[in-house]
């Protein structure tokens, strides 16, 4: 048995903050990790021409403080998103070129309906409080709701209603009819707003780090070195007066405290001795994640550059719903990385691979010619079936959850804490996020050890 005063589960960014900022501190800890690596539902891979992919999160934006923060602790630049040329959007069978954030061609009245929606996502906004968005006035109300309900009665304009259900359900990698209405609410609050979360030009995430998310974590992970322990799954938290008994298969840390770091959506593939309280067991089983596909397509170089394009497209039920110019800051080999999510998701899932890629490349195509149809490589992750991720990027509140169940989320359980971009007040979703609630964590378990001990 290992003897460490905290034990943290999960070496995603929330567990390896975490865990960085109690060794700062001068406690010794341990990180229980269940992949052979670490980073999380990020995952950067270094290719041998010098290139790298981020095969998961990848973006980063104004306001997103701590993450900056920590590339600047260990000296990790940043360069901005490619957004040089025409992007384009497939609507109700229409085809737009425009830059900016939507194309002022939709009609008139798609324009205007979403600039009505806009306003009134703004203002229902900022009666949320990110850090209890249960007690939002309107809280009951907007939780019964979903999503595609709410749009059913403030669109009005079909491609308006196609542009605002894709944009936030596919953040979601679901359906806007499984998403709370106040859910949504919250995560954009969380973020400052709808500007952030509906990419609007100057408030979206707009940059990346040189050498990908894995020169951030791989910095953070020499740094607590063989403090983590890979390929160990949690099975099981015991906790008793003095502690907690943290068992993988192999190895049984026994520290004061622990932060679970893990996704909402598969915590409770740990066993907790005692049983958790019931509102946070009932929490891991109400919010789910979705589908998603990440795929990078590799050229020799970016040829929509040439044709003054971004690389940015978005077709609604398409095999490649989003398109991204995804080049490192040398700007070669050229990336194109498709994101798909959701339904279209699933319905990848169905096909066989070299039927899946033949339908990604021929969206592509379509979009930005037969040179799409030959990448030299063309890499596909699809996170949908990562055991220890659950599904997509963000577990998810179906209606009733947060009013119901929502006070859980960041409330510890005895000895045992709770982390994890989920747990986030600010930033909910987003590896910022992750990096908020490991810094908060690591200062929860610290403050309750000292308080404990008075």
């Amino acid at each position: 048995m290992v003897d460490v005063d905290f034990c943290v589960v999960g070496a995603g960014f929330a567990g390896l903050t975490a865990a960085l900022r109690l060794k700062q501190a001068g406690h010794s800890v341990t990180v229980l990790e269940a992949r052979d690596r670490v980073g999380g539902r990020t995952y950067t891979e270094n290719r041998s021409d010098g290139s790298w992919l981020d095969r998961g999160g990848a973006w980063i934006g104004p306001g997103q403080d701590r993450i900056y923060a920590l590339m600047d602790e260990f000296g990790v630049p940043s360069y901005k998103q490619f957004v040089d040329g025409d992007a384009m959007m497939f609507l109700d069978g229409q085809t737009y070129k425009y830059r900016g954030t939507v194309p002022l061609s939709l009609s008139p009245v798609a324009v205007a309906n979403l600039g009505v929606v806009f306003a009134e996502l703004t203002q229902m906004c900022k009666s949320i409080p990110p850090d209890a968005p249960w007690t939002a006035p309107k809280a009951l109300r907007w939780d019964r709701l979903t999503w595609a309900k709410w749009l059913d009665a403030n669109t009005l304009s079909k491609p308006a209603r196609l542009l605002l259900e894709s944009s936030v359900a596919g953040l979601y990698t679901s359906a806007a009819s499984e998403l709370s209405l106040l859910f949504c609410l919250y995560q954009m609050a969380a973020a400052g707003g709808p500007s952030f979360v509906l990419g609007v030009e100057g408030a979206a995430e707009d940059a990346r780090p040189v050498g990908g998310m894995g020169a951030i974590y791989r910095a953070v992970s020499a740094e607590l070195d063989d403090a983590i322990l890979l390929a160990h799954p949690v099975r099981g938290i015991t906790q008793d007066d003095a502690g907690v008994t943290v068992r993988s298969d192999t190895a049984e840390i026994r520290a004061r405290r622990v932060i679970v770091t893990v996704p909402v959506a598969i915590a409770s593939h740990i066993v907790y001795e005692p049983m958790l309280p019931v509102d946070r067991a009932l929490l891991h089983q109400r919010m789910p994640s979705g589908a998603v596909f990440k795929i990078a397509m590799i050229f020799d170089e970016p040829f929509w550059r040439a044709d003054r394009l971004s690389g940015q497209s978005f077709a609604p039920g398409s095999a490649a719903t989003l398109t991204i110019d995804s080049c490192t800051e040398a700007g070669t080999p050229g990336i194109l990385t498709a994101i798909t999510e959701g339904a279209e998701a699933r319905a990848l899932c169905r096909l066989a691979p070299a039927d899946r890629r033949q339908a990604v490349l021929a969206a592509v195509a379509e979009r930005f010619g037969d040179r799409a149809r030959s990448p030299v490589d063309y890499v596909e992750h699809n996170w949908s079936v990562e055991r220890y991720s659950g599904g997509g990027m963000i577990s998810h509140a179906p209606p009733g959850v947060l009013t119901e169940f929502g006070p859980a989320l960041r409330r510890p359980c005895g000895r045992i804490h709770w982390a994890g971009t989920e747990s986030s007040a600010q930033m909910y979703g987003f590896i910022d996020g992750a990096v908020r609630s490991g810094e908060r964590a690591a200062a929860e378990v610290v403050d309750h050890e000292a308080r404990a001990r008075v």
